[in-house]
């Protein structure tokens, strides 16, 4: 039931709150990474083919990554580290954006390439965020997502003056809610006290005041989100066609470029 979901929300928010994350020590699974488990995985699949077509067309990279937590970090920082990190854009054009959502905050930020601010400037930015804002506040968050890759991918595309041709995902319906076994909200609900009980401890903290690691609250993200069966078709990332398939970010760096928001 929905109000079952919402529980186990608040439980998966409590236990990611217990622990530090070394957020520069997470891997990208593709374009979408979605560590708070909160978008179905033919969504996230969709999204990556559409991410992979405008890097084919364009040669720019988008990333969307969802979190638990900021574990009381700014965003603009949590965002910025894993940029750099991860490298989204190429080293030599530094055309790139990542789109961090913030699950348990309500908080948003779009991090911008130094390649790509004369395209997408602050103010664009926080345009792109604002409209994200009636899905997120639905929980609808591969529903906002998706419309935010397409319209970045438009907007890189019209400046390159190339096509990319619309994702087809921006609009598609949510399937109807079936409810939450209540069984598995006292597995995850029992899981969460362990944790807490036995695991809450912080390990030494890293470069920038973030230390741990944010591995059980990204399993109990899988739990919420059905457990990540995605359909598969080739290789990379998601599953979707080998020639749309993920080959890693190439070294892009950001100044801080972008805008944050919240829902």
């Amino acid at each position: 039931m929905k109000k079952a979901r919402q529980v186990l929300c608040a439980l998966l928010c409590a236990a990611a709150m217990a622990i530090a994350a070394d957020f520069g020590a997470l891997k990208p699974r593709g374009y979408v990474s979605d560590f708070a488990g909160v978008i179905r995985p033919d969504v996230v699949e969709d999204i990556n083919a559409y991410c992979a077509r405008v890097e084919q067309s364009t040669g720019a990279q988008i990333a969307l990554v969802t979190l638990p937590s900021l574990q009381g970090e700014p965003i603009e920082d949590v965002a910025n580290l894993i940029y750099r990190k991860w490298g989204v854009g190429s080293k030599k054009s530094n055309e790139g954006v990542l789109l961090l959502l913030s699950i348990g905050e309500r908080r948003s930020r779009l991090e911008v390439g130094y390649g790509l601010e004369p395209i997408i400037p602050d103010g664009y930015a926080g345009s792109v965020l604002r409209e994200m804002r009636p899905a997120l506040r639905e929980q609808d968050y591969g529903q906002a997502m998706a419309a935010a890759a397409q319209v970045l991918g438009e907007k890189i595309a019209a400046a390159k003056g190339v096509s990319i041709g619309r994702s087809g995902i921006a609009g598609r319906p949510r399937p109807k809610d079936e409810g939450f076994p209540g069984g598995l909200l006292v597995v995850v609900g029992g899981l969460v006290l362990l944790m807490l009980l036995f695991g809450g401890g912080r390990g030494r903290r890293g470069p920038g005041g973030m230390g741990g690691n944010l591995l059980t609250g990204m399993l109990l993200g899988n739990l919420m989100s059905g457990g990540g069966g995605s359909r598969r078709s080739g290789g990379g990332f998601g599953g979707y066609d080998s020639g749309d398939s993920f080959g890693g970010f190439g070294g892009g760096d950001s100044g801080g470029g972008g805008a944050s928001s919240d829902w």
